[in-house]
């Protein structure tokens, strides 16, 4: 029995997803690897569950070395088939599921980039809320090198990480970033030593995931919602959140707390 490409633990709130094919650096090969990770987060949804935030990270040496080039080489995974046609409508049910399902995840999302995120991986890591790297991580987007362009919207996700002139000098050239490079340009916003990476990770999952829930996911919408949209948008916008926020049993609960000067207790509600 082949052992699942996304393996899942749950523990303080804070769902844990792993690639889980170290041997291969956690490459994606098959459709069936992109409906697990995407069916991890698209389970999210559900109102009937215990996740407050989201950790993910790689098995092995590798936070996720992108598509798998032989089995697209053989056009038999995620990539071209058989006319460029059903090549489409694979990138479509494929990688861009993959894209979607986490860019819609309503929870924050933290990437412990434990080593290289390379292609595809880099621009998943770049689509989580918070990203962290260890010492050992490398990170670039070498789409063009294999005569190909980011087919997984890495061209409007990069840029958003990094800024445009950044994003066009990784894309055009394929060049590879260090953490520390990484760090510099805004890709990543820590670099640990490799043993302490997932370690702080959790810390930081679990910090958030002891926030109100509901004003935490509010939070990331109103966030997302200002990356397009004017200032007066976003003050309407903030206002209509607001009201949300200030009828919660948790709010109520903070004030408390604060007043009675003791640690307040969040339900979620």
């Amino acid at each position: 029995m082949t052992a699942p490409f996304i393996t899942r633990s749950l523990q303080d709130g804070v769902l844990s997803l792993r690639f889980n094919r170290p041997e291969q650096r956690n490459a994606i090969a098959r459709i069936e690897d992109c409906q697990q990770f995407a069916e991890a987060f698209e389970a999210l949804h559900e109102p009937a569950n215990d996740v407050r935030c989201v950790l993910l990270s790689g098995e092995g040496s590798a936070f996720c070395a992108g598509g798998d080039i032989k089995a697209m080489k053989a056009r038999s995974g995620i990539g071209p088939q058989a006319s460029p046609a059903d090549t489409r409508d694979n990138y479509r049910r494929g990688v861009q599921r993959m894209v979607r399902a986490l860019w819609d995840c309503e929870r924050p999302v933290i990437a412990a980039v434990n080593g290289p995120a390379i292609g595809l991986g880099c621009d998943l890591a770049a689509l989580c809320d918070i990203r962290l790297a260890a010492a050992s991580a490398r990170f670039a987007s070498t789409f063009v090198s294999l005569g190909l362009i980011p087919g997984d919207a890495g061209a409007w996700i990069l840029p958003r990480a990094v800024g445009w002139s950044k994003a066009s000098e990784m894309i055009f050239t394929g060049e590879v970033l260090d953490a520390q490079a990484a760090l510099a340009c805004g890709l990543v916003s820590r670099v640990l030593p490799d043993t302490e990476l997932l370690p702080a990770a959790q810390a930081l999952a679990v910090r958030i995931a002891g926030q109100p829930a509901k004003a935490v996911r509010l939070a990331k919408r109103l966030l997302r919602e200002s990356q397009h949209q004017r200032l007066a948008d976003v003050l309407e916008l903030s206002s209509a959140y607001q009201a949300l926020a200030h009828e919660t049993e948790d709010h109520r609960e903070a004030v408390d707390a604060y007043l009675e000067k003791r640690k307040p207790k969040f339900s979620g509600r």
